[in-house]
Formats: structure tokens, C-alpha cells, sequence
């Protein structure tokens, strides 16, 4: 028999990871349910390493807008009385996405042979953790699709604000490039011709003439070999930006920077909101919920930031001392969060925070932008001024020195 490593909770919500040794994952994932344990996840031995890695460097990608579409096609066929087997059989033919064919129909096969729809979808290792749970704990309640439209609500959010912050940062993105492909052609074409031009001359050159034309000789002297180091020196952080040590750095120089690192921090205890509150809404323990909440925002410093305070729900302490505890959430999301607990509206009042959030996040962003590209320009003009008044100093002077 093969060996599984299990991780679950029992009934005091404490999680354990077991080796467990049993015929499939099916099989090991309905006795613990017997049992009355809440299966997180059952993987073999032997691949639990590599099954990690592919999802942690993201080598299987989903298109989130596609897959929206699928779902809605998906609870529309259900909400009209056709059974989840002839549905799936429907949607794999007329998917939007000929990418996700190969999965929906290895998850229509898995249903066929009496496998849940969400352990279906779990073996795919493609699908996000909060779908997979959704569709479980819609499952275990029989309100599928209620749970499945919660999540459609969830992705249109999640994929609106998303783009809102992708269209705000495309213009200071386009700015910078053509600053720096200004600056490279002056430095290396512009400012070489003038040196040749002065060379024949023999004129004598003020000292920030000499300067940005050494400056200018050089960087046209080495520009390939330039462009080889920076794309060098690219490819190097990316390869290092893959391990989970790196990103945990990044995560906090992230934290660190002034403005932005309060937009980036507020922008995912938005996201983390909304998604703990979509779960909870869907009948999911706290626990459970904390850890694909977690899962859900792909950032490594976080997500350990978010164990710690899960263990401290699973020991008794209310949610909102334990997110205060990280030192990392911003306190009026806990105290909004204190609330809800104390009222027992908690998922009312963390969709409550995710709404307040992103709102902040967009308003900070446009103020952040709005002082950006002003400087951007700013510094553009100064330096086409320098590099003007260096080159063509000579030129004065020597039409001074003729007069």
C-alpha cells in the first residue's frame, strides 16, 4: 500500500499532518470523514515536494476571466435542474478556454467514477484553494449553487479591482521606459557626436562638458555588453526571486517603502478580507478558512504572519487579538474585525473591511500617481536641461571667443 501524508483537523479543530498509508487518496479522504475529521489535503509521500512546487512557481497557469465564465455557465445549468455530471459533460465541449478542456474533462471522468466534485477538482492542482473549498463545504451542506454563486461574486470583485490597479500603474510604467530609452540615446548617440565634433576642434572644454562626454564615449563604447549584464542581472533576481526565502525579503523591503508599502499592505488585507468572509458566508470553519485565506494571497511573509494567528485561533484566542498580534495589520481592520466577533456578524463586517480597503487602496493609489508622473516629468526636464547646457556651453563659448 501506498503512503499518503494527510493533514487534517479533528474535532477540538486542531490540525495534524499523518502519514497514513491506505489504497488512494479517495479512499484515505473518506475513511478520515467517517471518523468525523475535516480533510485538508491528502498528497502521496513521494510527490509532496514536487506538487508544491509547481503551485509555489505558478508553471500551471489559470485564466481567472475564462474560468469565471465557466462557473457561471456551470451554476446556470445546475440552477436549471440538469444533474453536475450532464453538466460538466455540456461545458467541456464549448469551453471559452481550449487551456482548461484537458482538466474540466479529467474532472468529468473522476465524478464518473463516483469521486466528489470537489476532490475532483483538488486533484487537478490548477484550481485556486478557495474554489476547491468552496465547492466543499457546498457540498457538505447541499447549497452548491449558493456557494458557487458567492464565488462568482468574489472573482468579478477580485478580478475588478485587480485590473483597477494594473490600468493605474500602466502609464507610469510606459513613462519610465521612454525616460530611460531617452536617456540611453542621449548618453550613447547624442553626446559621442558632439565628442568628435569637438575633437576636430580642438576646443577647450568646460569640465561638465568633459565629464558627460566621457560619460557618453564609454556607455557607447560598452552598450551591448550593458544590455547583456542588465539582462543578466534580470534573469539572476528572477531565478532568485522564485524561493520562498527571497520573496519573504522582498515581502518586507515591499513593507518598507514609504507610501507604497502601505498601499501593497492595505491591498491584501483587503483581499484577504474578502475572501476569509466569502468562506465563512459558505458555511467553512475559521480554521480552514484562515488557511486558504492565506493560501490565497501568494505573498510568503503573510502567509507565515497568518500560520501564527491561526494557531492562536485553534488555542482560543479570538480572531482579532490574533491578527493584531502579527503587528502587521492595520488597527482599524482589527478593530472592525473586534466588532464583528463581539456582534456575530463576522462575515458581514469582513466584507465590510475588504469594501473599505479597496476603496482606500484605489484613492491612495490615484494620489500616489498623481504625484508620481509630475516627477517623473520633472525629472526628464532636468536632465535634457543638463545635458543641452553641457553640450552646447562650448559652442557659446567659442562664439564668444571669435566675437
Amino acid at each position: 500500500m501506498a503512503q499518503f501524508i494527510t493533514k487534517y483537523a479533528d474535532t477540538q479543530g486542531q490540525v495534524h499532518n499523518q502519514l497514513t498509508q491506505g489504497g488512494s487518496e479517495h479512499e484515505i479522504r473518506e475513511r478520515f470523514t467517517r471518523q468525523g475529521f475535516l480533510v485538508y489535503s491528502v498528497k502521496p509521500k513521494e510527490a509532496g515536494l514536487s506538487l508544491s512546487g509547481d503551485i509555489s512557481f505558478g508553471r500551471k497557469k489559470l485564466n481567472l476571466e475564462k474560468f469565471l465564465i465557466f462557473n457561471q455557465q456551470f451554476v446556470t445549468l445546475i440552477r436549471a435542474g440538469l444533474p453536475i455530471l450532464k453538466s460538466l459533460d455540456l461545458l467541456a465541449e464549448r469551453l471559452t478556454d481550449p487551456k482548461l478542456t484537458p482538466y474540466i474533462n479529467s474532472v468529468r471522468e473522476d465524478v464518473k467514477k463516483g469521486v466528489l466534485l470537489s476532490e475532483a477538482f483538488r486533484a487537478q492542482a490548477i484550481f485556486p484553494k478557495i474554489y476547491v473549498t468552496s465547492i466543499m463545504a457546498g457540498e457538505k451542506s447541499g447549497s452548491l449553487v449558493e456557494v458557487l454563486e458567492r464565488y462568482i461574486t468574489y472573482q468579478k470583485l477580485a478580478i475588478g479591482v485587480r485590473k483597477k490597479v494594473l490600468v493605474s500603474l500602466m502609464y507610469p510604467c510606459v513613462l519610465v521606459v521612454l525616460v530611460i530609452l531617452l536617456m540611453v540615446f542621449l548618453i550613447t548617440y547624442v553626446v559621442p557626436s558632439f565628442a568628435s565634433l569637438y575633437n576636430s576642434m580642438n576646443a577647450k572644454l568646460p569640465d561638465i562638458t568633459v565629464y558627460l562626454i566621457a560619460i557618453g564615449t564609454t556607455a557607447n563604447s560598452y552598450v551591448l555588453f550593458g544590455v547583456a549584464g542588465f539582462a543578466a542581472m534580470v534573469g539572476l533576481f528572477l531565478w532568485w526571486s522564485r524561493t520562498e526565502t527571497a520573496q519573504e525579503q522582498i515581502d518586507r523591503v515591499k513593507i518598507k517603502v514609504p507610501l507604497l508599502g502601505d498601499i501593497w499592505i492595505k491591498y491584501q488585507v483587503a483581499q484577504f478580507s474578502r475572501v476569509l468572509g466569502t468562506l465563512l458566508t459558505g458555511g467553512i470553519p475559521l480554521v480552514q478558512g484562515l488557511e486558504t485565506a492565506a493560501d490565497s494571497l501568494g505573498t510568503p511573509l503573510l502567509r507565515k504572519t497568518l500560520e501564527k494567528a491561526g494557531k492562536m485561533v485553534r488555542e482560543g484566542q479570538p480572531l482579532s487579538s490574533s491578527l493584531a498580534a502579527t503587528g502587521i495589520f492595520p488597527e482599524l481592520s482589527v478593530d472592525m474585525i473586534e466588532v464583528g466577533e463581539s456582534t456575530g456578524a463576522l462575515p458581514a463586517m469582513l466584507t465590510s473591511v475588504a469594501e473599505f480597503y479597496e476603496e482606500d487602496v484605489n484613492t491612495k493609489m490615484t494620489a500616489a500617481l498623481s504625484l508620481i508622473e509630475p516627477a517623473i516629468m520633472i525629472f526628464m526636464g532636468i536632465f535634457v536641461a543638463f545635458v543641452l547646457i553641457a553640450l552646447y556651453l562650448p559652442i557659446f563659448s567659442l562664439a564668444d571667443t571669435i566675437k
